[in-house]
């Protein structure tokens, strides 16, 4: 039999099957997946009402921000213009206050009537009392109040002494120690030990240093043996015994302690 070979034959394709536009393929979703979806629904609905929120509020938001901007810009212009200034004018008219000072505390001259100028004034400047009023603001006018109280203390004014010390406060550990230790010494003078006390303890525990603790606790003992209290005077006593022998106030401890015992 004769076998033909045709040219150009081509086996037949095989028919495609067609595919099924509708299928959807089954794939499982993670929950920690699902979760993210939501969280990013939910920062979008968020973000949406803080939008809204903007929106419908824009002309209070700008309105705070320049009150804001307004509140620094006068802060610094404040600070720049006039307390500045204010400064450095109560610098100058405290200046010749101290020197008075100064000179009343190392006893050149009569102390009372060098106090009397620091608080009235002298050559022109005004006294600490003037200063602390117009000045208040400053640290110069807060200075003027310790130097205010110290000259009334030392001119027999204790109540005015107490109310100027009171409005005195400072970071410097001395002068704040000084002043409550002033006070104690005011409350003394008007016989008026309780309130003695309690300051001369506040000013002996305000520093733990050899100058003004030992000088505070003994002040604190012999306040208590005036009011009758033997073992608190023979507690702060003995303390300047056992820690500040060395001191100006431990020379003369043991007669004290004799008399607390």
């Amino acid at each position: 039999m004769a076998t033909f070979n045709k040219r150009g034959y081509k086996a037949p394709k095989e028919k495609e099957e067609k595919l099924d536009n509708n299928f959807i393929e089954d794939v499982n979703v993670d929950a920690k997946d699902s979760a993210t979806a939501k969280a990013f629904d939910t920062l979008d609905e968020s973000a949406s009402r803080a939008e809204d929120f903007i929106a419908k509020n824009q002309k209070y938001i700008l309105g705070f921000l320049g009150a804001v901007v307004l509140a620094v810009v006068g802060y610094f212009a404040y600070e720049k213009f006039i307390a500045e200034p204010n400064q450095q004018t109560a610098a100058d008219e405290l200046f010749v206050a101290q020197q008075n000072f100064q000179k009343a505390v190392d006893g050149d001259v009569k102390a009372d009537s060098l106090f009397n100028l620091v608080l009235n004034g002298s050559e022109g400047k005004f006294g600490v009392i003037r200063i602390a009023e117009e000045y208040s603001g400053t640290a110069a006018g807060n200075l003027a109040n310790y130097y205010a109280g110290i000259a009334y203390l030392n001119t027999g004014k204790y109540a005015e002494a107490i109310s100027s010390l009171e409005k005195f406060s400072s970071d410097d550990m001395m002068l704040s120690t000084l002043a409550k230790g002033a006070i104690g010494d005011a409350y003394a003078q008007q016989n008026k030990q309780k309130e003695a006390l309690e300051f001369y303890l506040k000013a002996a525990d305000a520093n733990q240093n050899d100058f003004t603790r030992p000088r505070y606790l003994l002040k604190a003992g012999k306040t208590a043996l005036a009011l009758g209290n033997k073992p608190e005077a023979l507690k702060y006593f003995t303390e300047i015994k056992e820690n500040f022998d060395t001191t100006p106030e431990g020379q003369q401890i043991d007669g004290l302690i004799g008399l607390a015992q």
